[in-house]
């Protein structure tokens, strides 16, 4: 999956993560913005305004950042756009789980390989695994990165000055284990996630899953959400057997400790609403958003 959006999205990231990083915090402002306008369809004019900038220079900010123009992404995170990527949502499980994976689209073709810890691990809340993290610019804000040998284990967002909280929230999922500040291991995983160049079949990424047995069904399953579609905790709770328990699966994928790579994302309400999601609405939309540059940009 490459072209001239991934090209330029991985030259951007590659070249220096902290303008993606900052490009973020222009494109948050203008999200939020957009978040309470979507109806109205706001020219490129109103959007910049609100953002403090000029037409031209949101434009180039933008571009760079999502792959697609302000006017694309206004139209890629509308509740039509959302009602679109859930259309068939039980069909896309279906098939995903027919052929093991879903298509050109398996995880922005990360092809993630994946293992759970064992049951004891998890009862021991972390105790006697050693989880490396550290704080990266990513195109979402700062991005925490927590590793074990066996591969990623965590991986939360957080805006300036919630880099404590952040910490916090995800430690205390694990508060067993033993938690080293350690940025040459999470370095190496960073271009892996956000750099569409690295995504690729021949270097699968290394992901480890620590939670109780029906998390880790359902963290599965999100894995099986292909790029540029979206499903319902009810079409994830009848795909695991289990029709009645949608409100256990919202839970489980509220807790979901790799977000991105894990798309937790990718789930709506029923009718194309996008509910909940840990790190923020905003963010949510953002990546949503980005996802559709990178899968291919919206008819301008």
């Amino acid at each position: 999956m490459t072209g001239p959006v991934t090209d330029e999205i991985g030259k951007s990231l590659a070249a220096d993560p902290e303008i993606s990083a900052r490009d973020y915090q222009t494109i948050r402002k203008t999200l939020e913005f957009i978040t309470h306008t979507w109806r109205d369809q706001p020219g490129l004019d109103e959007i910049a305004a609100a953002a403090g900038l000029s037409p031209a220079h949101l434009q180039r900010v933008f571009t760079r950042w999502a792959g697609l123009t302000p006017k694309q992404f206004l139209q890629a995170i509308t509740l039509d756009h959302a009602r679109e990527l859930l259309r068939g949502a039980a069909s896309v499980l279906d098939a995903t789980y027919e052929v093991g994976l879903s298509g050109p689209g398996r995880l922005h073709d990360l092809f993630v390989t994946h293992e759970a810890m064992t049951p004891g691990v998890y009862k021991a809340r972390g105790g006697g695994v050693t989880i490396s993290y550290a704080f990266h610019p990513s195109p979402f804000g700062l991005a925490l990165l927590m590793v074990t040998e066996h591969g990623l284990a965590g991986l939360a967002f957080a805006d300036p000055g919630e880099e404590a909280m952040a910490l916090e929230d995800m430690t205390g999922r694990w508060p067993n284990a033993r938690f080293v500040e350690d940025p040459k291991a999470t370095t190496p995983y960073l271009a892996r996630i956000f750099d569409p160049e690295e995504w690729s079949a021949d270097r699968p990424l290394r992901i480890v899953m620590i939670g109780t047995d029906f998390e880790v069904r359902v963290w599965e399953t999100l894995l099986r959400i292909p790029l540029g579609r979206a499903t319902t905790y009810s079409d994830i709770a009848a795909k695991l057997g289990k029709p009645n328990a949608a409100r256990a699966v919202g839970t489980a994928v509220g807790k979901n400790p790799i977000s991105f790579v894990v798309p937790c994302h990718r789930v709506l309400g029923k009718t194309g609403n996008l509910c909940g999601y840990h790190w923020g609405l905003t963010r949510k939309r953002a990546i949503l958003g980005w996802e559709a540059g990178v899968s291919g940009p919206a008819t301008a």
